[in-house]
């Protein structure tokens, strides 16, 4: 297992002239990595779709769907008291009931968190495997001056141009810019 440097860059010419640069600079083709990313949650790891059996932002969306049908029951069934010398003794039940079923979904999209995971961003990466603390400057170096994006340090194996143990639901390790 290997350390290794990754960016992400918007287009393929982009990966492929990191590529090159990367080759001009010594390291070994068989050990730089090129692959697109998928936007989260379409990486398909289960038969019916998607990446993961249950969002794991989504804990808290039951106690949020609940305190959104209190709050949305009583605000529309106000709402519903309000008009109801025009709707009639209806116009409360109505009210609630929509307010409810409108409060529980705000309540649990509410709930929902969003960020819980960090996630990569789509695009083209370039992986390059390094071994020892010189190489693993100098491609971050060049990829830095190349403006490839997100800039990660991992763990894995690139055998033959692939990093055959990448997941793209690891979570992320950026690399540090160098301070001042």
């Amino acid at each position: 297992m290997s350390t290794i440097i990754a960016a992400r860059f918007d287009l393929q010419e982009e990966a492929a002239h990191a590529v090159s640069v990367l080759e001009e600079a010594g390291f070994a083709r068989a050990r730089i990595s090129t692959f697109f990313v998928n936007p989260a949650g379409q990486h398909d790891r289960f038969a019916v779709g998607g990446d993961r059996d249950k969002s794991p932002g989504a804990e808290d969306t039951d106690r949020g769907a609940a305190a959104g049908v209190a709050a949305g029951a009583g605000a529309g069934a106000a709402a519903g008291l309000a008009t109801a010398p025009v709707t009639g003794p209806l116009g409360p039940a109505l009210g609630g009931l929509v307010g409810d079923h409108l409060g529980g979904l705000v309540g649990s999209l509410a709930a929902t968190d969003d960020d819980a995971v960090p996630r990569r961003v789509a695009g083209m990466m370039v992986a390059v495997a390094v071994d020892d603390p010189q190489q693993d400057s100098e491609a971050i170096r060049l990829l830095q001056a190349l403006e490839g994006a997100d800039l990660e340090r991992g763990a894995g194996t690139i055998r033959d141009g692939d990093w055959i143990d990448f997941d793209p639901l690891s979570i992320p390790q950026p690399v540090r810019p160098p301070s001042s």
